[in-house]
C-alpha cells in the first residue's frame, strides 16, 4: 500500500517523515518539490505512473496568510488549482487522496465548538484559497479525506513555538494577542492521526476537523511555551486592535473533533502536553 507525501519539505512533511520512521513504515516515498510540482500536471501524472500509490498526502500550500492578500493569484493557484490538479490525478490512478485545510475557512465570529457541517466564511484570501481547494477536489474526487487543523507547530520549519523561543532569547518583553482563541496543533500527533486513518482502510471519506484538545489564546500559547521552557520574559497582552494585519484573522475557531474520534479511534492529547513533548526534544537537539 504505497504513501505519497506532496509538500514533503514542509513542516508537516517532515513530521510525517519521523512518525512513518518510528512505525517502521517503509513503503511511503517524499518526493523534492521538484519531482512532485502540484501546478504541473504532466509531472504529477508522470509521478504517479512511477509509484502507483494507495493513498496521497497532500502537504503542499501556500501559507503566508498576510502575503497572500498582495499575492493572490499565486495563492490560489497553489490552494485551488494545485488541489484540483492533484485530485485528477488521484482519479485517473484509483488513489485516495488526504488533503490538509485549515480553520481559517471559518469567519470566526461564533463562540461554540465549529463542525464539518458549519458555514464555511473565510475572511481572508488564504482562508477563501483553501475553501475553494477543498471544493474543488470533493467535486472532482470521491475517494478523499479532508483534515482542517489549525496553529500547527513542531520541531519543524517556521512556526509560532519557535518564534516565542527565539525572541524569548532576545527580548525582555513581548506583547502577544489575547482576543483571539483556537487550538494549538503538535504536527507529529497531526502526522500520526493521517497514518491511523490511512492503516485504518476507512471509506467513510469527506471532512474531518483536527487539533490537539483544548483552547487557548495566542497570549496563554506563548506564556505556556515561556513557562514550560523556563524562559524569563514579561508578556503583554495585546488586543487584536492594536495590532492590525494585512490578512483579517478569525477571533474564535476552535473546531469539534468528535467526528474523526468517532470514525478512527483517534485519541487526540490535550495541547499543552503536546507542547512539553515538543519543547523538550526542542531542548535535548540543542544539546
Amino acid at each position: 500500500m504505497k504513501i505519497v507525501v506532496l509538500g514533503a519539505s514542509g513542516q508537516l512533511g517532515s513530521c510525517l517523515k519521523r512518525v512513518a520512521a518510528e512505525r517502521s513504515i517503509n513503503d511511503i516515498s517524499f518526493p523534492s518539490e521538484q519531482e512532485g510540482n502540484i501546478l504541473d500536471e504532466a509531472l504529477l501524472d508522470k509521478l504517479f505512473n512511477a509509484e502507483k500509490p494507495s493513498f496521497v498526502i497532500n502537504c503542499a500550500a501556500y501559507t503566508a496568510v498576510d502575503k497572500a492578500e498582495d499575492e493572490q493569484d499565486i495563492c490560489r493557484k497553489v490552494n485551488r488549482d494545485g488541489a484540483a490538479y492533484i485530485a485528477k490525478a488521484c482519479a485517473a490512478h484509483g488513489t485516495t487522496l488526504i488533503h490538509i485545510s485549515t480553520d481559517f475557512v471559518f469567519k470566526g465570529d461564533v463562540t461554540g465548538l465549529l463542525m464539518e457541517t458549519d458555514p464555511a466564511e473565510p475572511e481572508n484570501i488564504y482562508g477563501l484559497t483553501k475553501l475553494e481547494g477543498e471544493a474543488a477536489i470533493a467535486e472532482i474526487l470521491a475517494q478523499h479525506f479532508t483534515l482542517r487543523t489549525s496553529w500547527l507547530y513542531s520541531e519543524y520549519g517556521n512556526n509560532f513555538v519557535k518564534t516565542m523561543l527565539r525572541l524569548g532569547g532576545e527580548r525582555d518583553q513581548l506583547g502577544v494577542i489575547v482576543d483571539q482563541v483556537g487550538s494549538p496543533t503538535y504536527a507529529i500527533d497531526l502526522a500520526g492521526a493521517i497514518l491511523d486513518i490511512i492503516a485504518s482502510d476507512s471509506k467513510e471519506y469527506g471532512i474531518y476537523h483536527y487539533s490537539n484538545e483544548g483552547v487557548t489564546s495566542w497570549y496563554d500559547f506563548a506564556k505556556a511555551v515561556f513557562d514550560i521552557s523556563e524562559t524569563e520574559i514579561k508578556l503583554n497582552p495585546v488586543k487584536t486592535s492594536e495590532y492590525v494585519t494585512k490578512a483579517v484573522r478569525p477571533a474564535y475557531s476552535v473546531m469539534d473533533k468528535t467526528k474523526i474520534k468517532t470514525a478512527f479511534g483517534i485519541q487526540i492529547p490535550y495541547w499543552r502536553d503536546s507542547l512539553a513533548l515538543c519543547l523538550e526534544r526542542l531542548a535535548a537537539e540543542k544539546v
